[in-house]
């Protein structure tokens, strides 16, 4: 038979009361446009007629067609893949607020245009009081390449040849900014840059020096490098790219600079991102000397690269708020961890799943903190489980290690344990 008349009518599968309900959420369009592909696949025959409600359903977003609530049982914390920092229920809770109309660019008293985000701006500089000014652009990259535009495009930014880092996805330090129009004047050696090397390179046109911080990477051995306060000694501007966006010192992370003690050696301008040790909202933090800020805000590039209403409002919740996700996950008692996964085992063994408890490292990840090693306990099951894991209603994504899948709990909020041991349930 002709498989075009197999294909149930449009009006029939639209009548399927799930398909009703997304219509209202999701408007008739989107609908109508997943029950079109999904009849397409009857066409081709790679799906059975009366699956295309249910394969249209699948494909809305929200479900298996749009982005999907994961639990991150990886022992990552901050998983790139997995949108990098959770957001605390402050941060969520202000972008659901924030979803409408809002005073984001207009003050209620006088009824004129105010800043745009003034109060994420002032939760941000409140933070740092080391900052003279601040400014916030949709993601790190985006920092420096507003930097690199306004202060240095057709000019020379000089950099440590041991700094030249690739930041991820194939994207390059060195290509990003001569993107923008600056050259790169390269200083040291892979394992040893001197402040001699920095002065050496100083001519009329240098545009600042680049100071970053190789996140996600370290080198030991025979290496040496100038310091911040060395470099502010120097008659030019100073930026550093911190990366991993830590505002402030944190004892558990002794080699991630921060930003409030890297403006007090000296630098400019400090770089970092908000969707990392912050743990909020993809963003990229500016931070410093109150001229420079403002002369990055004032160039046009700022349009293009400026945050939305939503980000704003996560942000200034993440900063103002209670302890985020990342800092509990990265703080978290191993021997709390221990109890926690122990309690899961044995409710999942009652019921004749064959797993055991091992002890396991944990890691910040995001590209932060590589040296870091995070003492960590987890579930360890048939490494058969992972596929059916990640693919089931309630994604369960771990790592796969000497043939075993191990579960690690310490990303995995309490409040999940529920839907976690339903996961493993269904699986077995």
């Amino acid at each position: 038979m002709d498989p075009r008349r197999q294909v149930p009518r449009t009006d029939v599968v639209l009548a399927d009361p799930r398909l009703r309900d997304a219509a209202g959420r999701l408007g008739r369009p989107a609908v109508k446009a997943a029950v079109s592909a999904a009849q397409q696949l009857v066409r081709e025959g790679s799906l059975s007629p009366e699956s295309v409600a249910d394969a249209a359903v699948s494909a809305l977003p929200g479900t298996a067609g749009g982005l999907r609530p994961v639990l991150n049982a990886t022992g990552v914390v901050l998983h790139t893949n997995l949108g990098r920092a959770p957001l605390s229920d402050a941060a969520r809770e202000a972008i659901a607020a924030a979803a409408g109309n809002t005073d984001v660019e207009m003050d209620l008293v006088t009824g004129r245009r105010a800043k745009r985000g003034r109060t994420a701006l002032a939760a941000l500089r409140g933070s740092v009081p080391d900052a003279g000014d601040v400014h916030v652009v949709n993601n790190g990259a985006a920092a420096l390449v507003l930097a690199a535009t306004a202060l240095a495009a057709g000019r020379e930014i000089i950099v440590s040849r041991g700094e030249m880092v690739e930041i991820g996805d194939g994207f390059r330090l060195p290509d990003l900014l001569e993107s923008t129009g600056a050259r790169l004047r390269e200083v040291g050696t892979t394992n040893r840059t001197s402040i001699q090397d920095y002065e050496k390179a100083i001519n009329p046109a240098s545009g600042f020096i680049l100071k970053v911080h190789p996140s996600n990477f370290s080198i030991t051995g025979f290496t040496s490098g100038a310091t911040i306060k060395e470099l502010s000694g120097l008659d030019i501007p100073l930026i550093s790219d911190i990366g991993s966006g830590l505002l402030k010192p944190d004892p558990l992370l002794p080699g991630e600079p921060d930003a409030a003690t890297t403006l007090r050696d000296g630098a400019d301008l400090v770089i970092a991102s908000g969707d990392k040790l912050l743990g909020g909202p993809q963003a990229g933090l500016i931070l410093g000397d109150a001229t420079l800020v403002e002369r990055l805000r004032r160039h046009p590039l700022a349009r293009a690269l400026r945050v939305d209403k939503l980000t704003l409002a996560a942000l200034q919740a993440t900063i103002d708020g209670p302890p985020t996700p990342v800092r509990q996950a990265l703080h978290l008692d191993a021997a709390l961890l221990r109890d926690r996964t122990e309690s899961v085992r044995a409710c999942l063994a009652e019921k004749g799943v064959p797993v055991t408890l091992t002890e396991s490292v944990a890691v910040v990840g995001g590209g932060g903190a590589p040296d870091v090693r995070l003492p960590s306990w987890s579930l360890s099951l048939p490494e058969a489980y992972a596929v059916s894991l990640r693919q089931g209603a309630t994604p369960v994504v771990g790592r796969v290690e000497r043939g075993r899948l191990l579960l690690d709990l310490r990303c995995v909020p309490a409040t999940s344990d529920e839907d976690l041991i339903a996961a493993v349930l269904a699986v077995a």
